[in-house]
């Protein structure tokens, strides 16, 4: 079976996708099996959608993530880059960056939908896709009404994050400005590691007590590192 399975693929390597079984076609196979069942390269073929003379789509798929190192360093090209790497052109980083919001779009909306306290795996994704591949730190803040849903979301401040850095004051002045009776914040950590520093647990100590006493709960502090997002509230860490 291993064999004949093998000597079936070397005989379709050649072929348009479109002449392949529809049991190796990424479209089909997501159509049938759900798109958890495709692998990097048989997503990103669907999106560049046509080959090039000798080349499927697939095979650029695959060479484009050699080429950059991977998925996530693919998605983090700059058009120009990306538009570098063989049979990708600026349609198609049109097209990435495209399916990138709209998976943020997703995470918000489902967070908006619910509680964000209540289903903190929506906002652990939302916001790592906001922080974890920016160059810089970004302190990001999510306001909440009384039963935390998120009524409006922005980054405030980029820098080093500390508190000298972060006015607290401005903090508290949006807060308000909002009508918020509750906030979530967030900031990366560009080096990877999440673990917080001093400078952040001082931070989070002021914005609990400014904001506790405007009457806006400080529900959680997130550090987005490269891997891993580490949550204040789960530490304890908030009082």
């Amino acid at each position: 079976m291993f064999i004949q399975k093998n000597i079936q693929n070397l005989s379709i390597k050649n072929l348009p996708i479109k002449e392949w079984p529809e049991s190796e076609r990424p479209r089909e196979k997501l159509l049938n099996n759900g798109p958890s069942s495709l692998g990097d390269a048989e997503l990103l073929a669907i999106f560049i959608r046509t080959g090039i003379p000798g080349k499927t789509a697939l095979d650029i798929a695959r060479e484009a993530l050699l080429d950059a190192g991977g998925l996530r360093a693919l998605l983090n090209l700059s058009s120009i880059d990306l538009c570098q790497l063989k049979g990708i052109g600026t349609a198609k980083y049109v097209q990435f960056q495209a399916g990138l919001e709209l998976g943020r779009r997703y995470l918000m909306e489902q967070m908006v939908k619910g509680d964000a306290i209540s289903n903190p795996q929506v906002s652990r994704d939302y916001l790592t896709l906001q922080l974890r591949d920016k160059p810089y730190e970004s302190f990001f803040a999510m306001f909440l009404d009384s039963k935390h849903r998120v009524i409006h979301h922005q980054e405030l401040f980029r820098g080093t994050i500390d508190t000298a850095s972060v006015p607290v004051r401005e903090v508290v002045k949006e807060a308000l400005k909002h009508n918020a009776a509750a906030m979530i914040v967030a900031h990366n950590h560009p080096s990877g590691v999440a673990e917080p520093s001093a400078a952040d647990k001082a931070l989070t100590d002021t914005l609990y007590l400014a904001l506790g006493m405007v009457g806006v709960k400080l529900l959680d502090h997130f550090v987005v590192g490269d891997s891993e997002v580490i949550s204040f509230a789960e530490m304890g860490a908030l009082s």
